[in-house]
């Protein structure tokens, strides 16, 4: 059960409750922990997950943060509707935030128990529906569209399709940009080559490509693979000094091993699973990739552009939003793995190419893509949606009961 007492102080506060699919490693969900992380004090959170929350909560630092696991099992399910209802009643939160379709569904719970605010983000495509063209999402965001009073767009794109799919006036969305810790996210300088990558590929003088992220077929990571092996081929002399660098775990993993092993050149590529050095091991790359089918804003693009490498993306849902073409990294057409190899081979033969767009990628991470900038504008919205919604002077100054960081409250005990 969830400690008492924790809301009872005379100042306003405002809790926020946060609903996700599942509470885990990701994109969208390190965006939650950065945001609940440095939030102002007047707002306290509740993390809500469908199915399960996992060691990743660790991640959150601050007291007056409760965990609430409701272990939705695959597919519709009507007891997730009175889990979150009774939840909401519990918890009493002044506004839920739920994130991406698969929990949208939260959005009817919320507005029967009376949430008051109530808030949807759109991160990117569901893993079913890659371009974002699935019949069936398109009737379910229309439907829950009277009930949420703000929607948030991760990207340009998104935004004009909530507007133009969807139906949802221009007032009603916000775009924010996620954001980067600039500071833990750096260039290591003189320092560089002293980490992970070093431990693993310790010859000197060698140009390592990379990506970060699950390795799920959303992801395509198969698809650097067959674009490194191909621009060894092109390289000639050059392939030598190659490396790649695949960081992450998922339910591609055995594919993909699979493929590393058929590739001729296993010795150059590391797999290295699941990891929480992901700073250190992105500052230690030359050149950073992302070869997605889909992608709303990707955390893993900016982390690297502030560890300041030009990046290499697939031209899909917002990168062109992060990557300045010419200037900051590349833009390639989603899964050409042959345009991809040509693209990585230039690279590994222009040394001062690859500084010259490195350093504006970082230039440009410091200047427009900050996570205090993305924490800002999320705390601005809140308090514009109190004072259009809850009038100080009618705001509660008490709310419901929060656990500690460390409590996890199951569905069968809401």
């Amino acid at each position: 059960m969830t400690s008492p007492g924790l809301h009872d102080r005379s100042e306003p506060r405002t809790l926020v409750a946060h609903v996700v699919y599942r509470f885990d490693v990701g994109g969208l969900e390190n965006g939650v922990v950065n945001l609940i992380n440095r939030l102002p004090d007047r707002f306290d959170h509740a993390v809500i997950a469908l199915t399960e929350v996992s060691d990743f909560r660790k991640r959150i630092t601050r007291d007056r943060v409760s965990f609430h696991a409701l272990n939705k099992p695959p597919g519709h399910g009507f007891a997730v509707y009175r889990d979150l209802h009774r939840l909401f009643r519990t918890l009493k939160p002044t506004i839920v935030h739920t994130r991406n379709i698969a929990a949208s569904e939260a959005q009817l719970p919320a507005a029967l128990a009376g949430v008051p605010i109530r808030v949807h983000g759109e991160h990117g495509w569901d893993v079913q529906d890659v371009a974002g063209g699935k019949r069936s999402h398109h009737l379910q965001r229309r439907l829950l569209r009277p009930l949420i009073h703000r929607h948030v767009a991760l990207s340009g794109e998104i935004r004009r399709y909530l507007e133009q799919r969807i139906g949802v006036p221009a007032a009603g969305i916000t775009q924010i940009c996620n954001g980067v810790d600039v500071t833990r996210f750096a260039p290591r300088g003189d320092a560089r080559r002293a980490g992970p990558v070093t431990a693993r590929f310790p010859e000197r003088d060698l140009f390592v490509v990379g990506t970060v992220g699950r390795l799920s077929p959303v992801k395509h990571q198969a698809l650097l693979v067959d674009a490194f092996v191909g621009a060894c081929a092109m390289a000639g002399d050059g392939a030598a000094r190659m490396r790649l660098v695949l960081a992450g775990d998922g339910p591609d993993r055995s594919a993909l091993e699979a493929r590393v092993a058929a590739s001729g050149i296993a010795d150059r590529i590391w797999m290295t699973g699941a990891r929480d050095d992901v700073a250190e091991l992105m500052a230690d790359l030359d050149l950073f990739v992302l070869p997605s089918l889909a992608e709303g804003i990707s955390n893993t693009i900016l982390e690297a552009m502030a560890c300041g490498l030009p990046v290499v993306a697939t031209r899909v849902g917002g990168n062109a939003e992060l990557v300045d073409e010419g200037r900051t990294g590349k833009l390639v057409t989603s899964d050409d793995a042959a345009a991809m190899a040509r693209v990585l081979r230039d690279y590994a033969i222009d040394p001062a190419r690859v500084a010259s767009e490195g350093a504006a990628a970082r230039l440009r991470a410091v200047s427009h893509f900050s996570i205090d900038a993305m924490v800002s504008k999320y705390a601005e919205m809140y308090d514009a949606l109190l004072d259009l919604r809850l009038p100080t002077a009618h705001r509660p100054s008490t709310r419901g009961p929060a656990s500690s960081p460390a409590r996890i409250v199951g569905s069968g005990h809401p």
